[in-house]
Formats: structure tokens, sequence, C-alpha cells
């Protein structure tokens, strides 16, 4: 266990939940760090000064533990966590989420894309009683491939998935608001595929939306590539909704109606034509079926690979450190100490 660097101040003390709790997941940080972390104070602290920042390194190749270690060190409203490995975005917010003590949470990215100067505009909205405040950006400055992908991707998840509580808008991103009723009900969740803005809409709590603008990336470039953009939409529409079976279902039985309807062509066109050949036709419908049957078994090996993965019940994600938290502090010094007692206890016999 990691001792916090806050550990020396007096462990009797019961220690506060703060009015706003501010979470990233930081995956290749190490220049954005410092800089979020002046700008997430600024805008807080027009708000509040009763606040934690609680930063979850990703399993990042770069030095971004380095700079989440130098803001811990320089501020122990400043929490750290690191991490085994890279679990995936998703998990970062969740070991956060689990972390956080704040009456509200708030969650943004690394990459100061997500402005933080809209804090306060989030907490004054959650203040007139929604329990979520989604942030809307009118324009994504993503990169055109990005962006079409981005908006195919919300038109087709929001035909496949059918109720309209549980549809998405491709202007609405992972920086929101959470009240800590929608927190808790968060990590309520056992399934290990999930979707951050997906767990939000099941959860049914009230919840409104702000406006804001989507900035330029300062430092480095996004890590999602397209197939890996790809990855993640697939996992998403096979984790929120099963339309995909229904769908592989409804084009076999479409392929028997039409083999139906060209079997009863070609007897009828023998007994008025003849026989014809057409090993082009054969060779069409061959590839076509065995295709169709193909897709239908990748689509059903999909769902079966998530059953297999859910059944194991593995951690959903490992930390590695922790800086800063004094729950920590208080279990390594009361670990110390019966250490130290058992030493004595041993040189007095």
């Amino acid at each position: 266990m990691t001792v916090s660097y806050s550990d020396t101040r007096d462990l009797t003390i019961p220690h506060r939940c703060p009015e706003i709790s501010v979470l990233s997941p930081v995956y290749m940080g190490e220049q954005s760090i410092p800089e979020l972390v002046d700008r997430v104070r600024q805008a807080v602290e027009r708000v509040t000064n009763d606040y934690e920042i609680v930063l979850v390194e990703d399993g990042s190749p770069d030095g971004s533990w380095r700079s989440v270690e130098s803001a811990c060190r320089q501020d122990r409203r400043v929490k750290g966590i690191r991490l085994s490995r890279n679990f995936g975005q998703i998990y970062a917010i969740m070991a956060g989420l689990a972390a956080t003590r704040g009456k509200y949470v708030v969650v943004l990215d690394c990459d100061l894309q997500d402005d933080p100067m809209y804090i306060p505009d989030l907490y004054r909205a959650a203040q007139k009683g929604a329990d979520i405040v989604y942030t809307r950006k009118q324009r994504r400055l993503h990169g055109g491939a990005r962006n079409v992908l981005g908006r195919s991707f919300h038109t087709l998840f929001n035909l496949l998935v059918g109720k309209r509580e549980l549809r998405t808008e491709s202007t609405i991103g992972n920086y929101s608001l959470l009240s800590r009723r929608v927190v808790d009900a968060c990590l309520s969740f056992k399934e290990c595929h999930r979707h951050y803005l997906g767990i939000l809409r099941r959860l049914g709590f009230d919840a409104t939306s702000i406006d804001i603008e989507h900035r330029d990336r300062p430092y480095g470039k996004s890590s999602y590539s397209v197939y890996k953009l790809l990855r993640v939409a697939v996992d998403i529409i096979t984790s929120e909704t099963d339309r995909l079976l229904y769908l592989s279902i409804g084009v076999g039985l479409g392929l028997v109606a039409i083999a139906f309807a060209a079997a009863v062509y070609i007897v009828i066109a023998y007994f008025v034509h003849g026989f014809r050949e057409g090993w082009a036709s054969v060779f069409v419908l061959i590839l076509t079926s065995t295709g169709a049957i193909l897709t239908a078994l990748g689509i059903t090996g999909v769902y079966v690979g998530k059953i297999f993965e859910q059944t194991k019940n593995r951690p959903l994600f490992i930390v590695r450190d922790r800086l800063n938290f004094p729950d920590d502090a208080a279990a390594e010094a009361n670990r110390v100490s019966s250490e130290r007692e058992r030493y004595l206890a041993v040189e007095n016999v």
C-alpha cells in the first residue's frame, strides 16, 4: 500500500466529504496534467474551496504518473490512482468514482478539450434539482473522419436500441456532473462490459444539459485510431442491445423467402422455357447465403464471448498505487504501529 503524501496530518480528525470531486482518467497526459490541475482548481474555487481532484492514471506508456505524483506533492487535495495496466477509459472512470467522496462528481477527460471553466455552470445546473448534468458540444473538433464515424455510430445505435430514453446524441460526451446517489448507482452495476453514458441513461435520474465549446487539443494527439473506435462501437452496441441477434434472424428468414421464391421460379421456367444453365445465379446465391450464415455466427459469437467474460467474474480494474488518500495513510499508520508493538514485545521477551 502506498502512503499518501498528506499522511503527516492528525489522523484522529474525521475527514469530511468535499462538496465537489473532479475526476479525470489519465492516458498520455504527461504534458497536460499540470495545466489541467491548475485550470480545474481555478474553476472549482469560483464555487467552493471544499473540493478534491482525483486523477486516475490508466497504464499510460509516457510519464503521466510522474506528473500525477508531482501534482499530489504540491496539493494534498489532488489525489492520484495508478492502475496496474491499461484497462480502458470506462474502467479508469469506475476506479475514480469508487474513490471519490464528493457530494457531486465532475467527470472530464485530461486532454483539455473539455474546458474546466464550465464546472461552475455544471454545479449551478445541479443545484436546480438535476442529478445528472451533461455537456452538449455544438461542434466537435476531432477531425472529419472521426466526426463522420461518430455520427454514423449514433445513428445506427439509436436504430438498434429502440427505446427513446436510451438513445444517444453525437454532441454529448463524457464531460458531466453526477450527484452522489448517481455515483453510488453507477457503482452498483455488475457487468464487465459497460459504457459510461449508457449506464447513466439507464439509471433514470433527472438529467439536464448545458452547452459548451469543444476546444482544440493543446498537447499530443488522440490515442483512438479508426480501428480502435470501431472496436469500441461494436462493444457498446453489443453491450447495450441484443437487436443484432434478431436482425440476423430476419436476414436468415429473408434469404429463405428469396430461396423459396427462386425455387418456384425455376420450376415454372423449366416447364415454360426448358432447362437453362444458371451457374452464375447459383454462385451468387451460395456466396450470399454463406456470408449471411457467417455474419450471424459472428454476431452470436460476440454475445457468447461477452457471456464468457462475465462468468469469469474478474475485477474490472486493479489499483497499483494511491496517493493522498487519508484512509490509506491511516491504514499504513496502523500497520506500522502494530509492527512496532510486535517488535517491542519480542524485544521484551
